[in-house]
């Protein structure tokens, strides 16, 4: 099982630079966990793509379909105090944004507070440098 960072879902979702590493990914590994509010990151990402242009709204729904097959698959960390408390000292500790943290949180959550045994797939680069040296191993879907 790996983690997976919203940024490294949307390459699994439309076409970028780092989509075939990334479901060369999922590909080796099906199970796949992440946080609760994936979902809201991801669409949010898709909507702006849209909103700039670079994905029509036609694919806009087809690529929402998507990730609704997807999110069915994977085990998700839901809201918690504990995740809540976690991500404040992550930020605390860390350069995250709100949502980096909590993506975080779940995912020491998610590893039974044993970092080592969950590698994270991610592209925000933040976010994989707090990971790491959290202790999680790191996988960037650019490199397989």
């Amino acid at each position: 099982m790996k983690y997976w960072d919203s940024s490294a879902i949307i390459p699994l979702l439309v076409q970028e630079t780092t989509s075939a590493n990334a479901l060369a990914l999922l590909e080796a590994d099906r199970d796949m966990a992440t946080w609760w509010a994936t979902p809201v990151e991801c669409y949010s990402a898709l909507a702006r793509k849209n909103r700039e242009g670079t994905l029509s709204s036609t694919d806009l729904d087809a690529v929402y379909q998507r990730l609704e097959t997807l999110q069915a698959s994977w085990i998700q960390a839901e809201p918690s105090d504990e995740i809540r408390r976690m991500a404040l000292r992550l930020l605390r500790l860390h350069d995250l944004r709100a949502a980096d943290s909590l993506q975080l949180a779940a995912a020491i959550i998610l590893s039974d507070h044993k970092p080592s045994t969950l590698p994270i797939v991610c592209s925000d680069q933040r976010l994989r440098k707090a990971a790491e040296r959290e202790g999680f191993p790191i996988i960037e879907p650019a490199m397989k």
